[in-house]
């Protein structure tokens, strides 16, 4: 069984900063790309950012400049830190990644967090 949780979201004032945590556990043999999504209300998810197992990134134009992704492999975890953050940044914000697990040999699976909100007030 593998779970991601991310912690970090919350209220915060325009140009303000937050930092998204995300940890994997669980029978993890390896993890692959992760990457935040997010959901504002009535609208499709999207990419917020993602990151290989090699560190390579890449960014939605709406956040390039603002936003760093990153993380540490020996943790499990991947990290958003939010800088300048703008009412249109609100939305649930979703860890995902691609986690190779051990079950009848190795294979990857993707995997979804639970959603953490973020609020940024004008």
């Amino acid at each position: 069984q593998v779970q991601l949780v991310e912690s970090g979201g919350g209220l915060v004032q325009a140009g303000g900063s937050l930092r998204l945590s995300c940890a994997a556990s669980g029978s993890i043999f390896s993890i692959n790309a992760m990457g935040w999504y997010r959901q504002a209300p009535g609208k499709q998810r999207e990419v917020v950012a993602r990151i290989t197992s090699g560190g390579n990134t890449n960014y939605a134009d709406a956040v390039k400049g603002r936003f760093t992704i990153s993380r540490d492999n020996a943790k499990n975890t991947v990290y958003l830190q939010m800088n300048s953050l703008k009412p249109e940044d609100t939305a649930d914000y979703y860890c995902h990644a691609y986690i190779v697990v051990v079950n009848y040999g190795l294979n990857e699976y993707s995997y979804w967090g639970q959603g953490t909100q973020v609020t940024v007030s004008s």
